[in-house]
């Protein structure tokens, strides 16, 4: 009788009678950091704290330019998702030999030039499409009645 067991979706052949081969999957020991109910609870107190700051700035209107507002609200956005990285996704430089701050680097990469670019759709949007746009902006007349 054979004591090799093939386990499920496993690469390896585990002999439980000699020890050979990975250990099962409840004897292994975890790779990356774990948090603790602390982490949990301080990560989640700062994203209510940077979720609530945003949106007081937004409603009570304390700030007056629209762009400024804006762009403090992208800054809180940008520190919520270091906070879900940090304390809830426990991505750091040492957890998987380096690949997870790689993988934030190609992310982070993608997320400017998303933003980015919806930025700069938006704008040429509301510059070229808005109603009366003719008497605010005369050097841009777009009536199509007087195309040659």
């Amino acid at each position: 009788m054979s004591t090799h067991t093939a386990t499920p979706h496993a690469e390896y052949v585990y002999d439980h009678a000699h020890g050979h081969g990975p250990p099962p999957h409840d004897e292994q020991a975890h790779d990356g950091p774990h948090g603790t109910l602390r982490d949990y609870l301080v990560g989640f107190g700062l994203s209510v704290v940077l979720t609530a700051i945003p949106f007081w700035l937004v409603m009570s209107g304390v700030i007056q330019s629209k762009a400024a507002t804006g762009f403090i609200v992208m800054a809180f956005a940008v520190a919520q998702i270091v906070v879900h990285m940090i304390y809830f996704l426990h991505m750091n430089a040492k957890a998987e030999q380096g690949w997870t701050m790689v993988a934030l680097v190609f992310t982070l990469i993608l997320v400017v030039i998303t933003l980015a670019g919806s930025l700069w759709v938006m704008h040429h949007l509301n510059v070229n499409m808005m109603p009366g746009m003719q008497n605010a902006a005369p050097h841009m007349n777009h009536d199509m009645s007087q195309m040659p």
